[in-house]
């Protein structure tokens, strides 16, 4: 498009992609910088500039560790100053009105960058859709609460900065967007893991009613009373306990008032590994990140089963699943090497690979339903034992995303598309393909770098089907279209998901008994 483009706070030039009909913007501020007294408040207005900004190179990523940095892709320096966005847009003109999507990075609440190659919005934005990443605040940064920062707030309510930023960068749509031919009316959210777990809870929040139409949350949307929802990236913590932990976290920190806090430089409230929530029970040895969401009463006021039930969701067009080899499913040829490791990082799950772990993660995780669960799931040796934790964690993951689209749509009435991912990718494998966690973002940006990893013809066919099922949901709300295999909207009375990736079209969520197992295992947990 022909630059320079005008925003609220001033002028911005982009550059041309490797596509020349699409025009990047990278490092455009959303809000001001977060340092001093900014820090831990909710976002604020970022400055005017006079006469043209360049924007031609990333911003800064938000404070993390060196080992979230070293995975989130891409080197770039660390600041606190890091509430920027980039946008990709194929529009000649601002007259265009072209849909929108807006990308959430996962990496626990802790880690990542908008400026992830792997996000690169070029691929999409030549189907006809204006791409949005940005950055949000991360660990304590993004997520710490105490009495105090409650206390200032206006709102009784503190630990939610990081979606506070979120929803700032989707007020800055709503207001910039149109000048890169963009539709505030056609807004997707979308995310993958922590970046499913904020469209999640941007979905739940009444702060973002109307600043998106449809959402997109790839890995772990799950029924309110699976208990894996209380250490993956939808794990959420009440305000009391954020409140009690943040007051540890200061104490071992220096303690000091928050003046003081908010004067230290942040490296110094930037801890070399991820903290660990000990005091959540999951039925396993997996536990949350400590610096996750919080339901608060102001961005988050409920729960999952208490905003569900009350109908107080914002009513958007849902598209959501998971993978093949992710929450502990693991692939035959890695099972050896799972025997060789040790310890779990936050919000990882627990793989079995034993016969004996595995009987005793279904006692401890199933109770008095542990031997019907055996019976379903049957092993007599450490190969079938890991072969049956994998079946059971895939039959989990299929069901619940099922049973909460139930509980969705009770109160909603725009339309949900479920999935489940099966293609093996190269990347991220170790030599081994698998669909891991995280996989299918390659494909559905139609990113297949070939510095990353080797793919195949395959592998481009299966991107070219992926990225043009998002981008249809995008464009209409509905991934289907042209050359691709029906897509059927969700429906209560079928229990059903439509597989993509090795195959594409619809398959049954579990074998027959099985479904009605994990209904059952389900009503007995407290709901989230």
């Amino acid at each position: 498009m022909r630059t320079p483009v005008e925003t609220e706070s001033g002028l911005l030039r982009g550059i041309p992609g490797r596509n020349p009909a699409v025009t990047v913007f990278r490092g455009v501020p959303y809000a001001a910088p977060p340092v001093g007294e900014l820090r831990w408040r909710a976002p604020q207005p970022p400055a005017p500039w006079a006469g043209v900004r360049e924007a031609v190179h990333f911003g800064p990523m938000c404070p993390q560790s060196p080992q979230d940095a070293a995975a989130a892709g891409i080197d770039l320096p660390q600041s606190e100053d890091c509430l920027h966005l980039n946008v990709w847009t194929p529009a000649n003109s601002a007259s265009e009105k072209l849909p929108v999507l807006v990308w959430i990075y996962g990496g626990g609440f802790r880690g990542g960058t908008g400026a992830n190659p792997r996000f690169d919005g070029e691929h999409l934005a030549g189907k006809g859709i204006v791409v949005v990443t940005f950055n949000y605040r991360l660990g304590v940064f993004g997520f710490l609460a105490t009495p105090e920062l409650s206390a200032e707030s206006g709102h009784h309510a503190s630990g939610n900065y990081g979606l506070l930023d979120d929803i700032a960068a989707l007020k800055w749509v709503q207001r910039n967007i149109s000048a890169f031919g963009g539709d505030p009316g056609r807004v997707t959210v979308a995310g993958q893991s922590a970046g499913a777990g904020s469209v999640n809870f941007l979905a739940m929040s009444p702060l973002a009613r109307g600043l998106f139409h449809r959402a997109i949350a790839q890995s772990h949307t799950r029924h309110p009373g699976d208990p894996e929802l209380r250490y993956l990236a939808t794990s959420y913590r009440t305000l009391a306990d954020a409140e009690q932990a943040g007051e540890r976290f200061v104490r071992a920190h220096g303690g000091g008032s928050l003046a003081e806090l908010r004067e230290l430089p942040w490296r110094k409230l930037i801890d070399g590994h991820a903290g660990l929530d000990e005091a959540v029970e999951t039925g396993s040895p997996a536990k949350p990140p400590l610096f996750r969401p919080v339901v608060d009463g102001w961005v988050i006021p409920h729960g999952y089963a208490d905003t569900y039930a009350l109908g107080e969701q914002n009513d958007v067009a849902y598209l959501t699943g998971n993978n093949l080899d992710e929450s502990g499913a693991v692939p035959a040829e890695t099972f050896e090497d799972y025997r060789q490791a040790k310890g779990l990082r936050p919000g990882a799950p627990p793989v079995h690979v034993t016969l004996d772990a595995y009987v005793r993660a279904a006692h401890e995780k199933f109770g008095p339903m542990a031997e019907e669960f055996l019976m379903l799931y049957p092993a007599t040796n450490d190969d079938e034992a890991a072969a049956a934790s994998a079946t059971a964690v895939r039959d989990n993951s299929r069901v619940s995303t099922f049973l909460w689209g139930t509980e969705w749509t009770r109160h909603a009435t725009k339309p949900v598309y479920t999935y489940f991912w099966t293609h093996a990718s190269p990347a991220h494998s170790d030599g081994v393909r698998r669909a891991s966690h995280s996989s299918e973002i390659d494909y559905v940006f139609g990113n297949l770098d070939r510095d990353r990893a080797q793919w195949t013809d395959e592998d481009r066919e299966v991107a070219e089907k992926m990225s043009s099922y998002w981008a249809n949901f995008v464009i209409a709300g509905d991934p289907n279209g042209p050359g691709l295999a029906e897509w059927p909207a969700y429906s209560p009375d079928v229990p059903a998901v439509m597989e993509v990736g090795a195959g594409f079209g619809p398959v049954p969520l579990t074998e027959a008994g099985r479904t009605g197992f994990w209904q059952r295992f389900f009503r007995t947990q407290k709901e989230w």
